[in-house]
This record gives structure tokens, C-alpha cells and sequence, in this order.
């Protein structure tokens, strides 16, 4: 049954990503098929990853390709909040097309089926693995918005004459939406951080690589926030942070196979 629900979710986000690039070349229809498009496909993931719940015996999303198909539908998720409306629609240009890549990368790895049991507790997973990929979901969406500041901060500088066709955010909301959802975001990455420290010290583990790159992560958006706050960091300068962290999270997200998931 979990199998079997992989193929319309498939299909709905593909189209979302396929009507998205067709709406920011002429704005009108295509936006609401795609707004619908991620809709459905996330309400039937949703249903997919209920299937694995109900029927795993422990915590269905252990493995690195389980945890991948979890946290595109967090990264959709978190989208949804904001996507469904018509001015971020160009957003979903920078999170639909891959998340229909880590989707179909979940799929080939066995995430989306009936995965087996972990050696870890369901507890421990349900803190440290979910809290980690709510934060990581949420340091994507805001490195969509970052990247959208900057590039309509370029089009109006450049005084593009396509402006005006193409409704998106203004500069100072997707600045002040990408803090947001950092500051939401950062507490959960702290807690999942400090669930994962404890079950080290539980187990007499050692500190590799991964988990310095992930406190590290962790150090640049506590550093975009104090900045914010207390410097006055606004605009690009903010932005590119943003996407300095994400490149981060990106390195945490291709290591995880290689290192927590290799066993």
C-alpha cells in the first residue's frame, strides 16, 4: 500500500514543478494547477507516510532513504505555509523541482516502503532525527527565500521591464519570512543537537565530522539571528548568510548516508 501511494505523490509534485516553471514564464493558470499539484501530492504523502507508521514496527524512517522521503515532506510542508499564495508562488521553483529529485532518490533507496527495525530506540529517532529534519526543512525553506530576495533585488535594480508581470514577495517580507522561519527553526535543531549529544555521551561515542559540521551549521543561523538583532544585518548581506548555512546543511545531508545511516 505505501509503495503504491509513491507513484500519485510522484506525479502530483511533478506536475507542480513542471506547472511552476510554466507560471513564471507567463503567470496566469499554470500558478494554480501547481499550487493545487503540491497540494495533493503532499496530502498523499502524508497518507504514505501514515502507512508506514501504522505498519513499521519501530520508527519507519531509520535509514537515510526514510529519513530523506520524511524530510521532503517537511520541505513541502514548511512550503505550503507561504506557497499557496499567489505572490511566493515563484518559490516553488526552488523547492519543487528537487524535491521531486530527493523523492524519487527515497523511493530508490527503499524509503518509502515498510523499512526494517532500527537498533535505536523509537524515542531517541522520534527527538534527534525528526527535531534535526524540521530544522534542516525549515533552513531550506528560508534558502528559497533568500535566494528569491536576491534575485528580485536584482531584477529591480537591473529595472527589468518583466517586473511588473511577475508578482513576487516585497524585499523587506521575504527578508523578515526567512527570519521567521530560521527562528523557528534554530530551537529545533538546538534540541535535536542536545538529544544527540546525550545519547553520545550514553554510549561513549566519539565527535566526528559530521556532528562538527552540524554544530557548526547550528553556530551560523544563532549568528544570522544575534546579527539581526543586534547589528541591524537586513537585506543581501542577511541573504547570503542564509545561503552560507544551507550549503552547510547540504553537506550534513550528503554525509548522512556515508556516516549515521552506514551501518
Amino acid at each position: 500500500m505505501a509503495e503504491l501511494l509513491f507513484w500519485p505523490a510522484l506525479l502530483a509534485y511533478g506536475e507542480a514543478a513542471f506547472a511552476y516553471l510554466g507560471d513564471a514564464r507567463r503567470p496566469g493558470s499554470a500558478g494554480r494547477l501547481a499550487t493545487w499539484g503540491v497540494r495533493i501530492g503532499w496530502l498523499v504523502q502524508s497518507a504514505l507516510l501514515g502507512v508506514q507508521a501504522a505498519r513499521a514496527e519501530g520508527f519507519p524512517w531509520s535509514t537515510w532513504a526514510g529519513s530523506l522521503n520524511l524530510f521532503v515532506w517537511l520541505v513541502v510542508g514548511a512550503y505550503l505555509i507561504w506557497g499557496c499564495r499567489p505572490r511566493y508562488r515563484l518559490l516553488g521553483l526552488a523547492v519543487l523541482p528537487p524535491a521531486v529529485v530527493l523523492f524519487v532518490l527515497a523511493r530508490i533507496g527503499g524509503g518509502t516502503g515498510i523499512g526494517e527495525r532500527s537498533h535505536y530506540s523509537n524515542l531517541f529517532l522520534v527527538l534527534h532525527v525528526g527535531l534535526v529534519l524540521a530544522a534542516f526543512a525549515g533552513f531550506t525553506l528560508a534558502a528559497g527565500l533568500s535566494a528569491l530576495y536576491l534575485w528580485q533585488e536584482r531584477r529591480l535594480k537591473r529595472r527589468e521591464s518583466s517586473i511588473l508581470s511577475r508578482r513576487a514577495p516585497a524585499l523587506a517580507k521575504l527578508d523578515e519570512v526567512a527570519a521567521r522561519t530560521i527562528a523557528f527553526a534554530l530551537p529545533a535543531l538546538t534540541l535535536g543537537i542536545a538529544v544527540g549529544v546525550v545519547r553520545l555521551e550514553d554510549r561513549g561515542g566519539g565527535f566526528d565530522a559530521l556532528m562538527a559540521v552540524t554544530v557548526l551549521t547550528w553556530a551560523v543561523y544563532a549568528a544570522y539571528l544575534v546579527l539581526r538583532h543586534l547589528a541591524g544585518w537586513r537585506g543581501r548581506r542577511a541573504a547570503y548568510l542564509v545561503l552560507a548555512g544551507f550549503a552547510l546543511v547540504v553537506v550534513v545531508r550528503l554525509a548522512l548516508p556515508v556516516t549515521h545511516f552506514a551501518t
